[in-house]
């Protein structure tokens, strides 16, 4: 079932539907542009919730203590599975440029597609941090990114390794077919929480 799916996706992109061409028709009825508008609204979306969910906890917390450092680590975990749910199937849930760049080398998204999906994430976070700025008072001690604590080198090796195990966890899950799909955004969720609570102890 899965397979025709995607086979039935695949001949959309093409520009094909049930073997008839659809280039006769205006580039804005065009099939696949429709599909990769799709795919793009579904990024800026998505981008924008785990954004405004995960750094609006930070917020919160920074302002009135409410949230905890635990809670802003599970908030991050949860939004990101239920985005990876509610827009997955349209545009794979990249919701980051490291994903998709990762999905491109691995030929699970096409490259003249990767810069449109990135400029979506950027539009969606920007969006985001613009909407919190507004909802709240942000002020320097409010300030709802993260900074190192430690020296440049113990940074980058954090970045490094929670890096990687968000992008082994990624690719085990999409890139294999013997994986178990439906709980991927399970999975992809926790390794969040995880390293939220690795690496994000600056909160």
């Amino acid at each position: 079932m899965a397979s025709k799916r995607e086979e039935e996706i695949s001949r959309m992109e093409e520009g094909k539907i049930h073997g008839a061409s659809v280039t006769n028709v205006g580039f804005c009825a065009s099939t696949s542009v429709v599909v990769l508008l799709q795919k793009l609204i579904a990024e800026v979306i998505g981008t924008y919730f785990v954004i405004f969910a995960g750094c609006g906890s930070v917020v919160v917390n920074k302002l009135y203590g409410s949230v905890t450092f635990p809670g802003i680590c599970v908030t991050w975990g949860l939004i990101v599975m239920v985005m990876a749910y509610t827009v997955g199937h349209i545009s794979g849930a990249h919701f980051n440029p490291a994903v998709t760049i990762t999905f491109t080398l691995f030929r699970r998204l096409p490259w003249k597609e990767a810069p449109l999906y990135i400029i979506a994430q950027l539009m969606g976070s920007l969006l985001a941090s613009v909407t919190l700025v507004l909802m709240f008072d942000i002020t320097p001690e409010a300030y709802f990114g993260t900074v190192p604590v430690g020296s440049n080198g113990q940074s980058l090796a954090v970045e490094i390794i929670i890096s990687f195990l968000l992008m082994f966890v990624i690719c085990g899950i999409a890139t294999d077919d013997r994986a178990i799909g439906h709980v991927s955004g399970i999975a992809v969720g926790m390794t969040i929480t995880l390293n939220v609570f690795v690496g994000g102890y600056d909160y």
